[in-house]
């Protein structure tokens, strides 16, 4: 072979290289849609999927994090637009949060919609996304899924433990810009009580349940990075089940983390006979 095959093999594998993220992202893209059409004929729905993973993009190889955003929520919005007011709305959810205003825009109008709303969560849905859960009127998990606490936060503290520090120092001892922050992080509290209370109770929720749920979620009582298991989401009187469709697992692995170089995590994706394995293969 010479100097110009080998030059043009070259370029053509360059060529290959960079355009094969993006025909791969279409085939994903391709495959989703297909199977979220499967579960839409399947409930005779309408399905709206907001999944935040990591995804190698471009061509560079980048992975890139995501997070309920301005974007999110327009596209959601538009979505529930086209929805027929009698249709029922599937949601997808799996996300570690984000931006409270454009999680808000999404439950409010989730509330709004006058057809059932199922939110499912295959495994987690925290922050942002459990306010999101709190405008369904069923809330469909893994059984080892979690939601979390939605508290509100500035910065990197919390607004709940802002305002302990008025009540554990004299006012002549704290700094000016603390006070700011703990004035704003008052405020902010009451604003996300208020959306708790509004979406439970706009779903159909009592004045009791609507008030423990605000109390409980919203006011620092946990971390903000506490699990709330299904059981102990269904003390708390959140509607849930954990009978999850198979398509939405399938939707899930659709969604890869970027590649690694060594996986920190393997198994062989096939069951295993359970009998077999008590029995120790005897027969």
């Amino acid at each position: 072979m010479d100097a110009n095959s080998l030059w043009s093999l070259f370029w053509l594998l360059i060529f290959l290289a960079s355009i094969q993220p993006m025909l791969q992202q279409r085939w994903l893209e391709a495959a989703r849609q297909r199977v979220m059409r499967q579960l839409e004929k399947k409930r005779k729905s309408r399905v709206i999927t907001m999944i935040h993973r990591q995804e190698t993009m471009s061509f560079l190889g980048f992975p890139i994090s995501r997070y309920i955003d301005i974007e999110d929520s327009e596209q959601v919005l538009r979505a529930i637009r086209l929805t027929p007011d009698d249709m029922p709305i599937d949601f997808i959810l799996h996300t570690p949060g984000g931006l409270v205003l454009a999680a808000e825009q999404i439950a409010e109008a989730l509330v709004k919609h006058k057809g059932k709303v199922t939110v499912f969560v295959p495994h987690y849905a925290m922050s942002g996304g459990t306010l999101i859960s709190l405008a369904a009127d069923e809330i469909v998990m893994d059984e080892n899924a979690v939601l979390g606490p939605v508290d509100p936060q500035l910065g990197q503290y919390p607004a709940a433990s802002i305002v302990k520090v008025l009540e554990q120092k004299d006012i002549n001892e704290i700094d000016d810009q603390t006070l700011i922050m703990a004035d704003v992080s008052k405020k902010a509290l009451k604003q996300v009580w208020n959306t708790v209370y509004h979406l439970v109770t706009g779903r159909g929720g009592s004045d009791e349940l609507a008030r423990k749920l605000a109390d409980t979620l919203s006011t620092g009582v946990w971390t903000h990075d506490y699990p709330i298991s299904v059981e102990e989401a269904r003390e708390l009187g959140l509607n849930v089940s954990t009978d999850m469709p198979r398509e939405v697992y399938q939707l899930m692995a659709l969604y890869p983390q970027p590649g690694q170089r060594r996986p920190s995590v393997q198994y062989i994706p096939a069951p295993y006979d359970s009998r077999r394995s008590n029995s120790g293969g005897h027969k």
